[in-house]
């Protein structure tokens, strides 16, 4: 029996519509949300601007968001998750839409999977931003996907830390935070890994970062 297989007790399989792209998921990782669709978008008006190059998802769960952007611009993608169910339904979704063969998905620690030379046109994080004691209000979603740390964007410092060593010159990066506060704090410490803050956009819930390396 695999990790995600629909028949493993207590973990019902569900399927739901992610833009063009049905996506595979079940309750131990994040239920994927459609307005966060937003940021696959985004990415796909950046193809525009951003350098000839792949992309690369931090924190990319079922994968639906890097997969709705490999979709609209047909640029390759390496996604990353600690979880290893997460990683297992990402690869089946990259499968059942036809996109398996641009698509790398590696299960691990965000800052231990990125090799030193891999350089990147445009990154997607899509890190947990809810601060560790609020997220007992969430008791439907998986904790390894919403603990963002003491004040909440602890991972989003990692994959800000990330962009700064692997964008490639004129890469943008999209992340996506939970609130302007949040959005502010860290565009805040961008110079500090080379990195430049740029627009932000407010969404259904959660704001999205837009990043450049210039």
């Amino acid at each position: 029996m695999s990790l995600t297989d629909s028949t493993a007790p207590g973990h019902p399989e569900t399927t739901t519509a992610f833009g063009e792209l049905d996506i595979a998921y079940d309750d131990r990782v994040l239920e994927p949300r459609s307005w966060t669709a937003d940021q696959s978008r985004w990415v796909a008006e950046l193809t525009t601007v951003a350098p000839d190059g792949p992309m690369l998802e931090l924190c990319s769960g079922a994968g639906q968001i890097g997969l709705l952007a490999v979709a609209l611009t047909g640029r390759p993608l390496v996604c990353i998750d600690v979880n290893p169910v997460a990683c297992d339904f990402a690869r089946r979704n990259a499968d059942a839409a036809g996109l398996a063969h641009l698509v790398e998905v590696r299960e691990g620690r965000l800052e231990e999977s990125v090799a030193a030379d891999e350089r990147f046109a445009l990154v997607i994080a899509d890190p947990p931003w809810v601060p560790r004691a609020e997220t007992d209000q969430f008791p439907e979603d998986p904790l390894v996907a919403i603990d963002g740390g003491e004040d909440g964007i602890d991972v989003a410092r990692a994959c800000a830390r990330i962009a700064g060593r692997h964008l490639l010159l004129g890469g943008c990066a999209i992340m996506q935070l939970g609130t302007l506060e949040q959005a502010a704090r860290i565009s805040d410490g961008l110079p500090d890994v080379g990195l430049v803050a740029g627009e932000v956009r407010t969404g259904e819930r959660g704001v999205l970062l837009r990043i450049d390396r210039r």
